[in-house]
């Protein structure tokens, strides 16, 4: 495994990240066997993943008590590891069930501290921007955190360039906690963030931990043009669907070229890419199975050259979407 700095932090993190939203029982194509979500941790471990990543909302805190349990069982000192989780989600009904008031931060900052059966939490990350609570009261519940030693670093998720920097200047200004990442989605056939908050990143020195490296499985190569799908996330998710384009299948050609080149398979191409992105720290890599994990860590071994870049990344020009950033 390699290691490298999150942004502008001392903090060492793995190159990937294992993200765990896919343990828990709120969807069909979740991982509902807790022992078989145990086993992918292990070998995260085993391989030297020291990042995980989870929300309270996933699976309604059922994600935060399998990796905590496993984290906890396991033989690797919790100075290594980097647990992150997020907040904003509804999580009960009736008012302050949501968002990002100092009430619901702090109230859920206790309960994913109990769930995952630890101190602190190394990364605690808003998910989504809160229209209803001005950003300096969030900052203010987030600082708290820190001072109170429940949390080390705070982090941001899936929002506009301009309300990143609105987060950043109210910090700066007011001698906030500052956030130190931003987890957006960006993969070979996702890349609106490069026309938004991926050039901030890079100016504000902010750690980048990419969801979605695959495209919600699209570039695994398990689609075909010209089939309907009628088993994976394409059978069920319109959104998912919406990724058959003609610009995409002429990424997913050049990525199936360039794997059966390195003798490779498409995914661990579109990973090895991320990779050679200046900006991203760690791709957060969702797998279910072992041999999924596996595949993803042998991404590491890949060296893309320039020429290949190129050829990948020339049927999209990036252009960003508002409609998805604030999804």
């Amino acid at each position: 495994m390699e290691y490298t700095r999150l942004g502008a932090t001392g903090l060492e993190v793995s190159r990937l990240c294992l993200g765990c939203m896919n343990f828990g029982t709120d969807q069909p194509w979740m991982v509902h066997d807790r022992e078989q979500a145990r086993a992918v941790i292990d070998r995260a471990l085993e391989l030297g993943i020291n990042v995980f990543d989870t929300a309270n909302v996933y699976s309604q805190g059922e994600s935060e008590e399998i990796v905590g349990a496993a984290l906890a069982d396991s033989d690797r000192d919790r100075s290594e590891l980097v647990v992150a989780t997020k907040v904003y989600g509804r999580m009960h009904e009736g008012p302050n069930g949501e968002g990002l008031s100092r009430k619901h931060v702090l109230e859920q900052a206790d309960a994913s501290l109990e769930r995952l059966g630890t101190d602190y939490i190394d990364l605690y990350q808003i998910h989504r921007w809160d229209d209803e609570t001005p950003i300096e009261e969030t900052l203010s519940a987030l600082d708290s955190l820190v001072d109170a030693g429940d949390v080390r670093y705070v982090g941001a998720s899936t929002m506009p360039a301009w309300k990143f920097m609105k987060a950043l200047s109210a910090a700066d200004v007011d001698n906030h906690e500052r956030f130190v990442s931003m987890q957006c989605e960006y993969n070979l056939v996702d890349r609106h963030e490069e026309a938004n908050v991926l050039p901030l990143c890079a100016e504000q020195d902010i750690g980048v931990l990419p969801w979605s490296p695959l495209a919600g499985g699209f570039l695994t190569g398990k689609y075909e043009r010209d089939e309907d799908p009628d088993s994976g996330r394409a059978a069920t998710d319109e959104f998912m669907r919406k990724r058959f384009t003609d610009e995409n299948w002429a990424v997913l050609e050049h990525v199936r070229d360039i794997a059966d080149a390195h003798d490779a398979t498409p995914a661990q191409v579109a990973i090895a890419w991320l990779l050679r992105k200046d900006t991203v720290d760690a791709p957060i890599v969702g797998p279910r199975t072992i041999d999924h994990l596996e595949d993803a860590v042998g991404a590491l071994e890949i060296e893309l050259s320039d020429r290949e870049i190129e050829r990948v990344e020339a049927p999209i020009t990036p252009v960003w979407n508002p409609d998805i950033g604030d999804v």
